[in-house]
């Protein structure tokens, strides 16, 4: 699924990086052909692009590595993977990119970041537990038209197995009222 983690921080590191690129094209592109003269549009849409899409793909760099820096180390330090590594490591890169502010921005910015990856996280939890849900009902369902299937083959060479009792129980069980 990831990589191990000595290389999942200089994987995050440049996917992160690519990801702010490709976002800050699209952003600064459109933003410097809105500003620019009419004559001008193209050539202002890529002119801001130069300027700005290496920095939002730094700056998304250095998020990304962080939390990974910070991540793989709790994982190491705390010899587990789970659910808590993720919250903790938002919360850390969020005070670490906010250190500048002081400290009072920087917690908040901490708790910020740990709150959004709280959210993915059960995000994520609530989807697999969906997907889990929804692949035992269809299981179940194959399974008792595979056991439906297998009674009538079974009926038909066998009907000796099936006597005339047990051949209608289950539609009178059905009908029959019962007793609470």
């Amino acid at each position: 699924r990831e990589q191990p983690c000595p290389y999942r921080i200089v994987d995050d590191f440049g996917s992160a990086f690519s990801m702010g690129c490709v976002m800050g094209s699209i952003i600064y592109v459109a933003k410097g052909m809105w500003y620019a003269p009419m004559k001008q549009r193209l050539y202002g849409g890529m002119v801001l692009l130069k300027k700005r899409a290496p920095v939002l793909g730094g700056s998304f760099a250095l998020w990304g590595g962080i939390f990974s820096l910070t991540e793989c180390s709790l994982i190491h330090l705390r010899n587990k993977e789970d659910r808590l590594n993720p919250i903790v490591s938002g919360f850390v890169t969020g005070a670490i990119l906010a250190v500048r502010a002081g400290p009072r921005v920087s917690i908040r910015n901490g708790i910020f970041g740990g709150l959004l990856l709280g959210c993915f996280q059960l995000f994520e939890m609530a989807t697999m537990k969906l997907n889990l849900k929804r692949e035992m009902e269809e299981t179940h369902r194959r399974n008792e038209a595979e056991l439906d299937s297998r009674r009538r083959e079974l009926r038909a060479v066998r009907p000796d197995l099936f006597g005339r009792e047990t051949a209608g129980a289950e539609d009178r069980h059905l009908s029959e009222p019962h007793d609470e």
